[in-house]
């Protein structure tokens, strides 16, 4: 199944964040769990996006800072930040947001291709874009997110 298709009803449920004043969103099926923000150990020659590690009941577990991954500028991290826990395949990892918003169920039908902006496809953390009731959501790809990670296949 590519990022853009839909179960066989057409629906989409997908959870909403709010990260530098902008709506985010990602496939509900790909969250393991929210969290509050925890204080991380860092870790050497890790790219500047990731915060560091937590100890998640026993998986250690990577945290990345994911305003610096989208370009929007570094966290000043606070308690009032949230951990987005998700899974990629058999990774886990944690996503600082600003604030989770909701989740919802849109039809696929609403899910318009993000257009290029002068990047390679396999760079594309944003895979569609959702206007929704006058606001303008980016469903980002969580396996582009993580370090390391096959990107979005052409």
């Amino acid at each position: 199944m590519t990022e853009l298709d839909a179960p066989s009803d057409g629906l989409i449920e997908l959870i909403s964040f709010e990260i530098a004043d902008q709506e985010f969103c990602i496939d509900i099926r790909s969250v393991r769990e929210i969290r509050g923000w925890t204080q991380t150990t860092r870790m050497p020659h890790t790219p500047p996006y990731v915060l560091g590690v937590i100890n998640l009941r026993g998986l250690v577990m990577p945290v990345l800072d994911l305003r610096s991954r989208l370009g929007l500028g570094e966290t000043k991290t606070s308690s009032r930040h949230v951990f987005v826990v998700v899974q990629n395949g058999d990774r886990v990892i944690g996503l600082m947001v600003d604030a989770v918003q909701e989740t919802f169920v849109v039809e696929a039908s609403l899910l318009q291709e993000a257009p290029a902006m002068d990047c390679d496809i396999s760079e594309r953390l944003v895979d569609a874009i959702i206007p929704l009731e006058g606001r303008m959501l980016s469903r980002l790809v969580v396996g582009a997110l993580l370090p390391g990670e096959p990107r979005l296949a052409a």
